[in-house]
């Protein structure tokens, strides 16, 4: 009892997480009822490092009755039309919206992102869920010209099946609705595996999108739910009724989901590393590059995939940018992620706040000087400075290495050729940003020779995306496309 008392859930202050549906314990089983027969996690608050509530995992068990329900509710999903399925997702995004704000809290509370990017990540759910609903009634294929008389070519999509989604713990939420909502639309039912150590965002999630499909008479199966580490995730690899795998994580999982995968000729689509660079030419706008250069780098904390961990600045403007953007991060409000005026909250984990030191110090054995920031802040939870190093070569092994954490490097150069080849030496290409008021250059830039990432910015950040545009980048971030454009294609079959 005393156990239970401690949990955050427990108390008057938290009583909203009852408004949830979560309690002490929580089953982290969906699929069609609740259950979980696997280990208990205590999923723990990044600010301050205190037992939130308690999830009971999946064990393989649960696993194979989960994808064997999940596969006889898609024979019911596929035959409901298209349309129709997009209202359902319509009301999914209606109920996500009556929930916002109190989601956006228990997205702060257990990942520890500030409250409005916890809102927002829900917001990004909500708007992919109409983006859907238009497109339930747009996809389809051409009637090409035959050669052979009397015939018709036709090019007919269809559902592939069950789609696994494995997704991290900086995006709880909206990763998965980028791929449920366009994959539901598409035909297809999910299998959803969220990170461990936001297990009860993935409950809370599921409990609001089980409501709609009960009362719409559809399957709950239709939406399972998973929760479980690394076991649940080789078996979903491994899964031939798994019908295409959406990862999303770091390069290193990434790597061996896409073997599992492959070895079994299955469809992976992968969302991993990014290391990307911000390049600042001596013609830029500095009240652009200043706060943008701030967000970019010290947003959630450096959490994001799309976070600027490269800065490339002009040698003629160097030293004046670095002032400037050093003062500026002096003023970044630190605080619990909850507290509407903090701009900056905790590293998620423990682990996360040894891997920040680990590279600061690297970063200085390798010639690096830290101009800003590089220690950890004395204060309940996971939080640290943040950090930025100067000196360092473009090539250093540490400027190679994505560390998830809000460090910033930043380094000179002298002409365009040079400083684009170096946006493209990282293994990783997933976000870039150049600024400049040169439209010969910017065409460049967005041209063949330019930048080799899936996300080519021009006088913005690096970080943030529009789920009208498909998400995603090349290389070592594993080339898949999710959210908007043509990504649908990829939860689809082509027949001809």
């Amino acid at each position: 009892a005393s156990s239970m008392a401690a949990l955050l859930v427990s108390q008057p202050r938290y009583a909203w997480l009852r408004e949830l549906g979560l309690q002490e314990e929580n089953a982290g089983v969906y699929n069609g009822r609740w259950g979980g027969s696997g280990q208990v996690v205590t999923t723990y608050c990044p600010a301050n490092n205190e037992p939130i509530a308690r999830v009971r995992q999946a064990s393989l068990e649960d696993y194979e009755e989960t994808v064997k329900k999940a596969k006889e509710a898609w024979k019911v999903w596929a035959d409901i039309p298209a349309p129709k399925r997009g209202e359902i997702v319509r009301q999914i995004g209606d109920a996500l919206r009556q929930k916002i704000k109190v989601l956006g809290s228990l997205v702060s509370l257990e990942m520890g992102k500030i409250f409005v990017e916890g809102v927002g990540e829900v917001q990004e759910y909500v708007d992919v869920c109409d983006y859907a609903v238009g497109l339930s009634r747009m996809i389809g294929g051409p009637i090409l010209p035959s050669e052979r008389p009397g015939h018709a070519l036709i090019e007919q999509w269809n559902p592939v099946g069950l789609v696994g989604i494995i997704t991290a713990f900086n995006f709880p939420v909206a990763v998965y609705g980028w791929n449920s909502a366009i994959a539901m639309i598409c035909g297809n039912a999910c299998l959803w595996k969220g990170a461990p150590t936001t297990s009860l965002i993935s409950v809370a999630v599921t409990k609001i999108i089980a409501k709609v499909l009960e009362d719409n008479n559809v399957p709950g199966a239709v939406c399972s739910l998973a929760c479980g580490g690394a076991e649940i995730g080789t078996a979903m690899a491994k899964d031939e009724r798994m019908d295409l795998l959406s990862f999303t994580g770091s390069t290193k999982v990434g790597k061996q989901v896409a073997l599992m995968v492959q070895e079994r000729f299955g469809r992976s689509l992968l969302e991993l590393g990014g290391n990307n660079a911000i390049i600042v030419f001596e013609d830029a706008d500095l009240n652009l590059v200043i706060p943008s250069a701030l967000f970019a780098a010290v947003g959630t904390a450096g959490q994001r995939c799309t976070t600027a961990r490269r800065l490339f600045l002009h040698e003629s403007i160097h030293d004046e940018v670095v002032e400037k953007l050093v003062k500026a991060y002096a003023q970044v409000r630190i605080g619990d992620p909850w507290d509407s005026d903090t701009l900056y909250g905790p590293l998620h984990t423990k682990e996360a706040v040894k891997m920040y030191l680990d590279a600061v110090e690297q970063a200085k054995q390798q010639g690096g000087s830290v101009v800003c920031g590089g220690k950890v802040i004395n204060r309940p939870g996971n939080y640290v400075e943040p950090t930025i190093v100067t000196g360092l070569p473009h090539n250093a092994p540490i400027v190679h290495t994505e560390t998830f954490a809000p460090i910033l490097y930043v380094m000179k150069f002298k002409v365009e050729e040079e400083v684009f080849a170096w946006n493209n030496e990282v293994k990783q290409g997933l976000s870039s940003s150049i600024f400049t008021k040169d439209l010969g250059r910017i065409f460049r830039w967005l041209g063949p020779k330019g930048s080799d990432c899936g996300i080519v910015n021009v006088n913005i950040p690096t970080s943030g995306a529009e789920i009208g545009g498909a998400f995603g980048g090349e290389k070592h971030t594993g080339g898949g496309r999710e959210s908007g454009s043509d990504s649908w294609k990829l939860y689809m079959r082509r027949s001809t």
